[in-house]
């Protein structure tokens, strides 16, 4: 906003922050990836091994099955210990809150105090948020837990993005397999395209540039697939 708009009274413009803590973005970055990269090495392996096109596949799909369950019940442990968790302090601050609220106020107003607010304005601060117990649980849970109550995180948005996202990176490397090929490089081209276009969609919500982004993902899963091919052609002149 330049000063002539200060000047004239004009409002400042908004801006938007975007989410930083949703239940979804995480897991669903994660699981493409994860999905893409340890698929894609699984078949590279077993290509690498001089397996048939129906081992291929059948450990191909194999793998999206139980990667994808296992994504996506861990996403939801996960998720549900750590709202749990928060969920039963917020009980405890709330009980604090009813038995001590003098002790309570006392330490909001010294978390304002060390942020530079005088003795006075800080007490003054505590005892207007205090006023609404459920104003003064809120602001108590943010600024000692870091969570606000009712915001926790979904652990079923969190498990179904990671089931979901993890069966979408899976399948792109098997596809060419499922469409009658029986060799590896259709299957790395689209695998290589999958996680590539996954880093750039990654740079949407990053500070990161796109070919960065695409490029690191990219790496990732190249060196991935290249140690599993390797280990697979060792196998396979063994004869183990």
């Amino acid at each position: 906003m330049s000063p002539s708009d200060l000047g004239r009274g004009r409002p400042p413009e908004r801006h938007h922050h975007r989410d930083v803590q949703g239940g979804w973005l995480r897991p669903a970055v994660f699981g493409v990836m994860d999905g893409l990269v340890s698929n894609f090495a699984l078949i590279a392996g077993l290509a690498g091994g001089q397996a048939p096109r129906q081992v291929i596949v059948l450990a191909g799909l194999a793998g999206l099955a139980s990667g994808a369950f296992s994504m996506g019940v861990g996403e939801y442990v996960s998720v549900a210990s750590q709202s749990e968790l928060a969920e039963a302090e917020i009980e405890v601050e709330r009980r604090e809150l009813e038995t001590h609220p003098a002790a309570e106020r006392a330490e909001l107003a010294a978390r304002y105090e060390e942020r530079g607010l005088s003795p006075e304005l800080a007490a003054e601060v505590a005892a207007a948020l205090h006023r609404d117990p459920a104003e003064a649980l809120e602001v108590h849970a943010r600024e000692e837990l870091g969570v606000v109550p009712g915001e926790l995180p979904s652990p079923w948005l969190a498990a179904f993005s990671s089931f979901a996202s993890f069966s979408i990176g899976a399948i792109l490397p098997v596809l060419p397999y499922l469409l009658g090929t029986v060799e590896l490089w259709p299957a790395a081209l689209v695998a290589a395209l999958g996680l590539f276009s996954a880093g750039m969609l990654v740079s949407k919500v990053t500070a990161r540039s796109w070919w960065f982004s695409g490029l690191r993902q990219l790496s990732f899963g190249a060196a991935a697939a290249l140690l599993t091919y390797g280990i697979g052609v060792l196998i396979g002149v063994s004869g183990l």
